[in-house]
């Protein structure tokens, strides 16, 4: 899914609505709600610690595989369900492949979906990213925000999280601000400029199948 960095490097804030967090417009722009209230800016130095990396595969594994996803991107949705389970089953499972997953905010819609899939521990995460993925149609078809907002909340309640559970989730600034932030500091240093994104060993690669990708993953063990 190609397109321009929505939000711009070092200099976006981060709004508190009704409905949610929302990226902020530029300043002096007219806000697209009534109530908008903005928050602090991201901070300059990333807030790793709270964001971490969502991991699957051995730590030691010899090649290491870093996706860069949008959870509105429908490319990343038909990779996590057309070429991931294989890549979990031939390289990721069996120790040849250490897996990271970070997202992409491309969209505020990307950004909520995302802070609910952080919601609790992180054993939720990969769950949640099924679920999300799975409805992508449904929950982000929306024109409206406030709609979009409510079907994240009616999957965050379908996961097994309660509605205060959820709503704690997707209204906390300071994790929203922590999660830009460090997609900021990715975005610039690997050049993510469209989803999915593999950063594998160090060289970024562009979406492909699974058979490019078995094929390129050979290439690294077996060099």
């Amino acid at each position: 899914m190609d397109r321009r960095l929505f939000l711009a490097l070092g200099g976006t804030g981060l709004v508190v609505a009704g409905g949610g967090l929302w990226l902020a417009r530029p300043r002096g722009a007219t806000s697209p709600l009534p109530g908008m209230a903005e928050a602090q800016e991201a901070p300059a130095e990333p807030a790793f610690d709270m964001v971490p990396d969502m991991v699957k595969g051995d730590p030691d594994a010899p090649v290491e595989v870093i996706e860069y996803a949008s959870l509105t991107c429908p490319h990343c949705a038909n990779f996590h369900f057309d070429v991931l389970p294989q890549l979990m089953e031939n390289y990721i499972e069996p120790g040849y492949v250490r897996y990271i997953h970070r997202e992409v905010y491309f969209d505020r819609y990307g950004l909520w979906a995302a802070m609910l899939a952080r919601c609790g521990d992180d054993s939720r995460y990969f769950p949640m990213l099924d679920l999300i993925y799975e409805h992508q149609q449904d929950w982000a078809g929306s024109n409206d925000p406030a709609q979009v907002a409510d079907n994240l909340r009616s999957l965050g309640r379908q996961s097994g999280l309660s509605g205060d559970e959820v709503d704690a989730c997707m209204m906390d600034s300071d994790q929203a601000e922590a999660m830009v932030g460090v997609y900021q500091h990715y975005a610039t240093e690997h050049e993510v400029n469209a989803t999915p994104t593999f950063i594998i060993d160090g060289e970024k690669h562009s979406n492909m199948s699974y058979e490019d990708f078995s094929a390129l993953l050979d290439s690294r063990l077996e060099g």
